[in-house]
This record gives structure tokens, sequence and C-alpha cells, in this order.
């Protein structure tokens, strides 16, 4: 059997996510996060998106697409882009 490396960091834009959220004006809460995805057809309850900011859940592209859309960014800013 194959053993695999069990990753403490499954993602790089947990901690961007949280930033982003919380500098939204007003800020803006993971339910409300959650809501705004829904809005787009994308289904991340607050416990996935809690998940994602603690970089304990992967996050798929087009999650990613969709959350630099719900908190009016960039997706550069989420991957680390400096601009």
């Amino acid at each position: 059997m194959k053993k695999t490396i069990q990753l403490a960091q499954r993602n790089i834009v947990g901690r961007r996510v949280k930033e982003a959220r919380l500098h939204c004006n007003p800020p803006a809460s993971q339910d409300d996060l959650a809501g705004r995805l829904a809005a787009q057809g994308v289904t991340l309850d607050q416990t996935a998106i809690s998940r994602i900011e603690s970089q304990t859940r992967y996050v798929m592209d087009y999650e990613l697409i969709a959350i630099a859309k719900a908190l009016k960014i960039p997706v550069g800013k989420l991957c680390g882009e400096k601009k």
C-alpha cells in the first residue's frame, strides 16, 4: 500500500480569503460569503469556508474564481500576486 504524506496546509489562499473577507466594507462573515457564493450557484457552507481559511480544505479552481468575485477582488490577489 502506498503511503502518502499528510500535508498540514492544503491551500495557499485560505489566509488571504479571510483577510479579504474581513477587509470588505462592512466586513463579511463566513455566512455572508456563503450566501454570496450561493447566489453564484456555488455551494460552500460556513464550515467549508472555515476549513478553507484554516487551510485544511482544498479549493477547486471554480470555487476560487467565485470567492474572488464574491469579495470583489482579483483572483491573483488570493494567489499572492502583489498587484
